[in-house]
C-alpha cells in the first residue's frame, strides 16, 4: 500500500541565514578553544612556580623561547634572572624554602624577596670596603711608627757621634793604713790643702809614687829621672829648692806643682801612669 505522507518540510532558516545569523563561527567552537586569555596574575603565579620549582631543586631556572613568547606577567627578564641566580644553590636549606615560598607567592613577594637580595650585596660590599680602609690604616700606622723608630735611632747615633767620650776617671785607691810621722808620705798629705785638693787624693799619689820610686829622695832612673818624683833631669828640682837632691820637702813641694800643671790633681796623674805606664 502506497504511503502518501508528505516529504516533512525544509527549514525556515536556510543557509542564507544560517550565514548572517548572529550565532557566529565563534561561538560554535568548543569550549575548550572559546576559553579566555590568562589573566596577568594567572601567568606571574605560574612564572613564580616555575622559579620556585627551579630553586627547590637547586638549578637556576629560565623561561624557554624569545621575550616575545613569555607570558606578560608584570615581572620583567632582569627581575626573573635576579629572582633565579637569588634562590639558586639556596633551596636545600630554609633561606631557599624561604625565597621560593616568597616568590611563589606573587610578584610582591618576589620583588621583596630581590630587595633583600640587593640589600644583602650592599651590605656585602660595604662590609667588604670597612675592611680594607681598615687594613689599610693598620699599614700605615705601622708604616709611621716604623718611621718614628728609625728617625729616633738616627738621631741617637748622631748624638752619640757628635757628643766626646767622657773622661776615664780612676777611682781613688785606698788610703794607706798608717802614715808614719815625719816620713815623706805624712809631708806630702800635709801639703795636698796647699794645691786646692782633698785629702781622698792621697790615695793616687801613694800609688803614683810608690811605683815611680818607693818614696825615696834618692831613686835613679837609668834614663836620668832622679828623687821622688822621678823629674827627668832631677835639676829641674832646684826651682823649688837648692837642696833638690836630699830634701823630701823640696822633692814633693816640685813634684806637686808639676802634677797640678800637667794632669789637674794626683788621680789624673795615676789615670795617665795606668794607661801609659809613665806620667
Amino acid at each position: 500500500m502506497t504511503s502518501h505522507r508528505k516529504p516533512p518540510r525544509a527549514s525556515k532558516l536556510s543557509t542564507s541565514k544560517l550565514s548572517t545569523s548572529k550565532l557566529s563561527t565563534s561561538k560554535l567552537r568548543p569550549a575548550y578553544l572559546r576559553a579566555s586569555k590568562p589573566s596577568r596574575l594567572t601567568m606571574t603565579v605560574a612564572c613564580s612556580t616555575v622559579l620556585a620549582a627551579g630553586a627547590a631543586a637547586g638549578t637556576a631556572v629560565a623561561w624557554p623561547g624569545p621575550a616575545s613568547a613569555r607570558p606578560a606577567s608584570g615581572i620583567s627578564d632582569e627581575t626573573l634572572a635576579r629572582a633565579g641566580t637569588a634562590t639558586q644553590g639556596s633551596a636545600t636549606g630554609r633561606s631557599g624554602r624561604a625565597a621560593a615560598s616568597q616568590i611563589a607567592s606573587g610578584p610582591a613577594a618576589a620583588e621583596r624577596a630581590i630587595a633583600t637580595y640587593r640589600g644583602q650585596q650592599t651590605q656585602v660590599r660595604v662590609a667588604a670596603a670597612r675592611q680594607a680602609a681598615q687594613a689599610a690604616a693598620a699599614r700605615a700606622a705601622r708604616a709611621a711608627q716604623a718611621a718614628r723608630a728609625a728617625r729616633a735611632a738616627q738621631a741617637a747615633q748622631q748624638a752619640a757621634a757628635s757628643s766626646p767620650p767622657p773622661a776615664a776617671t780612676a777611682a781613688p785607691a785606698a788610703p794607706p793604713a798608717a802614715v808614719a810621722p815625719g816620713s815623706a808620705e805624712q809631708i806630702a798629705m800635709s801639703m795636698l790643702g796647699s794645691y786646692g785638693w782633698p785629702s781622698s787624693q792621697f790615695s793616687c799619689l801613694n800609688e803614683l809614687w810608690s811605683r815611680e820610686s818607693g818614696w825615696r829622695t834618692t831613686a835613679e832612673n837609668p834614663s836620668g829621672a832622679y828623687g821622688i818624683p822621678q823629674a827627668l833631669p832631677g835639676s829641674k828640682m832646684a826651682s823649688a829648692g837648692s837642696d833638690w837632691q836630699t830634701s823630701a820637702t823640696t822633692q814633693i813641694r816640685w813634684g806637686l806643682g808639676y802634677i797640678k800643671g800637667q794632669y789637674g790633681s794626683p788621680c789624673g796623674a795615676w789615670s795617665h801612669e795606668e794607661a801609659t805606664g809613665w806620667y
